[in-house]
């Protein structure tokens, strides 16, 4: 047992020693100096990425990652679980700021994917889910046509955005109908064809009635006049 708390102490110092990598992230370039090791020991990419640099690169010189279409919040959660082994829990954040640690919990995500964390990835996902329950908040349409569209096909997000959807239209007591989504399929037909499969799932394959069958009036057309 003492062995193995040394061999594990043993490689966190391997991890937390070694070169820096200066990591500049958004539009903003906001920057962290991280540790080359950490960042190759928990990602195959990164590590592919930082080594292969290394043949490129003067000795003079510092290694540098750019990550401008990355998100600092998302990314700020991924530097807490390099160095903590862990994130934050939706239900510790404070009322007011549950929503906008989900969002971030989603930029973690995208991270995650293209790092190849596909545990980390579950754990974001986990905690996007409960902190829009716990907000009591759903993405609007703009945000959801985002989300989808940077989620590739056969995403978990893109299951979760048309179920959001699906249960918006389908609940009697909101004001959004298949309307408000219309940017949505205007942006991807598939998002179209997620939805629906997503209703018809949602209502157990509920059959309405037979549209051939029953009253004609409801299909006709009536101008000035009574009905049938």
């Amino acid at each position: 047992r003492l062995h193995v708390r040394a061999s594990a102490k043993s490689l966190r110092d391997r991890l937390l020693s070694g070169p820096l990598v200066d990591v500049y992230v958004g539009e903003g370039k906001r920057h962290w100096s991280l540790h080359q090791n950490l960042l190759c020991h928990h990602s195959a990419h990164l590590a592919s990425e930082l080594l292969s640099s290394d043949a490129n690169r003067k000795k003079t010189e510092s290694k540098q990652l750019d990550l401008p279409d990355d998100d600092p919040a998302g990314f700020e959660l991924f530097v807490k679980w390099l160095y903590q082994g862990k994130i934050d829990d939706v239900s510790q954040i404070p009322e007011e700021r549950k929503y906008d640690y989900a969002v971030a919990c989603h930029k973690l995500y995208l991270l995650c994917d293209r790092f190849e964390l596909p545990q980390l990835k579950n754990v974001a996902m986990d905690q996007y889910r409960k902190g829009l329950s716990e907000a009591r908040l759903v993405p609007d349409a703009e945000e959801i046509n985002d989300i989808y569209n940077k989620s590739p096909s056969g995403s978990p997000f893109r299951k979760l955005m048309t179920k959001i959807a699906a249960r918006q239209i389908m609940d009697p007591d909101t004001e959004r109908d298949a309307e408000y989504y219309r940017p949505c399929f205007e942006s991807s037909p598939s998002f179209a064809v997620d939805l629906v499969n997503a209703i018809k799932a949602g209502t157990g394959g509920l059959l309405f009635n037979d549209p051939t069958d029953g009253d004609f009036c409801e299909y006709h057309e009536h101008e000035n006049g009574p009905d049938c």
